[in-house]
């Protein structure tokens, strides 16, 4: 290559490095949009194709208005509605579920009197649990947030025990050994290292504190996201009933985001595998 040459692709060489790249973490977010896209523009194409019957499968074009429709209008009084119930709902049954979790994971005794009580009724279905609430607490508001706080305390107790349970022995020996209190053992020890856990049990609790509200409003609310659910399949509105299902996965998606920056934050200190690139 010639002087000339060299010095004509030397500007486009630093202007390339200037570059900026995007953020790892915005790149994994728009492939996390990838699937979503293809679903919408597919679906889309189906039905103005005439492949899927609109009156069973709306366009997300059409979805997308009634969305618009009620965003100026009930929507957010739904929303608001929802929220509520979950979030005083999953405080409660996770905030048990956490006190319950510490006592029977450090202690044998109460595992064996609480531990099968609380295997059988985690096996009893959501939809079980409302004719029973009705008679006790009535169609207010306390029947609803018992439900969803009895959805979320399970997979919270559950896997709150398991992180307890699966702490290394090593570590409690060598607490002992520097003659930690059992208060010191369990701030400095067994809490730390049983944090991964609790996390995993808190998001999963949130999950199952969406489901139940749905089970709840479907069945006695006269607003809630359930409700409109409930309200679109009895006016035979498929878009209202997808609607509703839209939102109720973006507040999901949206509350789990938060703990999952919560947890990125209280547990930094990991250095845990986090999956490979496919160029590795």
């Amino acid at each position: 290559m010639s002087r000339y040459s060299k010095a004509l692709s030397a500007p486009l060489t630093v202007a390339r490095k200037r570059t900026p790249a995007i953020h790892p973490a915005w790149q994994r977010r728009l492939k996390g949009l990838t699937l979503p896209l293809l679903i919408i523009v597919a679906l889309e194409i189906i039905v103005r194709s005439g492949w899927l019957p609109s009156h069973q499968m709306p366009a997300p074009s059409e979805i997308a208005l009634t969305l618009t429709d009620l965003a100026e209008g009930a929507l957010w009084k739904h929303i608001a509605a929802s929220l509520i119930r979950v979030l005083l709902g999953f405080a409660i049954g996770a905030s048990l579920a956490l006190v319950f979790a510490a006592w029977v994971g450090l202690s044998r005794e109460a595992e064996a009197y609480l531990e099968p009580t609380f295997a059988a009724l985690r096996a009893i279905p959501s939809l079980a649990w409302v004719p029973l609430l009705l008679l006790w607490l009535g169609i207010d508001e306390m029947s609803k947030i018992v439900l969803i706080a009895i959805g979320a305390f399970f997979p919270v107790y559950a896997n709150g025990v398991a992180a307890i349970r699966n702490i290394d022995r090593k570590w409690v020996e060598v607490g002992r050994i520097y003659g930690f209190s059992r208060w010191q053992l369990v701030r400095r020890i067994l809490l730390p290292a049983a944090l991964p856990g609790l996390f995993t049990g808190l998001r999963s609790g949130m999950s199952l504190a969406w489901m139940f509200l749905v089970a709840a409003e479907l069945i006695a609310a006269t607003k809630g996201l359930g409700y409109l659910l409930s309200d679109g399949r009895e006016t035979s509105r498929p878009d209202i009933v997808l609607a509703a299902i839209i939102v109720l996965a973006s507040l999901g998606k949206l509350s789990d985001g938060v703990l999952a920056v919560i947890e990125r934050r209280w547990l930094i200190w990991r250095d845990t595998f986090t999956g490979q690139d496919a160029r590795d």
